[in-house]
């Protein structure tokens, strides 16, 4: 049975599905769609068109789908699309998408910490950990199973990879690779994230073929081309490893180094 408590204010023509839960001094806008099992636990705002799937706990205070602070917005109906099983803590922002018919998105069981912003435009994957107010600027792509430490500022239109760590207090200005660790100001990074694949399940010779790229990725002088070669033409080729090899050719900004 859903549950709104009479201090909420929700708009006509807002979609609520059975099992959701809205507590005191909510608001949700007349194009919002919110799906079972979600929880809004107080003074929550669900603003514009933004859409929340499944089991979803949303802490007070977050404001989900505010207008984008991008200065080309030109209007029409952007939003957010928020999947399964997340927890979003207080003071959370995550923007609206820019432009007409675009979505900031995030997926599902990520964890977003207090104070924690998302602008416009971003893309952030599955089992996401963003620690206490980590701001990340617009455009920026955050791959499955990263992990941000607390206060870390990402520019926009970058990408953080797969199973990537980012230490507190770090200024991310370019692409950070699948499965690197990255800390420090300025950003250095420090190995691969050993921890993490083991966590996840990589196997052993993922970890092994990650390891031995990281060496000629980083602890050689040569160029990033040459390394890249130099991986591939000496690196047992796992499916990481081809994530890590597409990921840095494919990266327009640059990768850290």
């Amino acid at each position: 049975m859903t549950k709104i408590h009479p201090t909420a204010i929700i708009e006509n023509g807002a979609q609520i599905d059975n099992e959701v839960e809205i507590g005191p001094y909510c608001t949700v806008s007349a194009q919002a769609v919110i799906k079972s099992g979600t929880k809004l636990i107080s003074h929550v705002v669900i603003a514009g068109n933004t859409s929340i799937g499944n089991n979803n706990i949303i802490s007070p205070f977050a404001v989900l789908g505010g207008k984008t602070q991008d200065l080309k917005y030109k209007g029409g109906c952007p939003g957010v699309k928020i999947g399964d099983n997340n927890t979003i803590r207080e003071y959370v922002t995550i923007n609206a998408a820019t432009n007409d018919g675009d979505f900031t998105i995030l997926g599902n069981d990520c964890l977003i910490m207090a104070y924690s912003h998302v602008a416009h435009c971003c893309n952030i994957g599955n089992q996401v950990i963003i620690a206490n107010a980590v701001q990340i600027a617009g455009h920026v792509e955050i791959q499955d199973q990263a992990t941000i430490e607390g206060m870390v500022g990402i520019v926009q239109f970058l990408r953080i990879g797969r199973l990537a760590f980012i230490g507190a207090l770090t200024k991310i200005t370019k692409d950070l690779p699948p499965f690197m660790i990255a800390h420090g100001d300025p950003v250095d990074v420090r190995g691969f994230n050993k921890i993490g694949m083991d966590r996840r399940g990589c196997s052993s010779d993922a970890q092994k073929s990650i390891k031995e790229a990281y060496k000629i990725l980083y602890r050689s002088n040569d160029t990033i081309s040459d390394s890249i070669k130099k991986i591939e033409a000496e690196v047992k080729q796992t499916d990481e490893l081809v994530s890590l090899i597409n990921f840095c050719r494919s990266s327009e900004k640059g990768i850290i180094r």
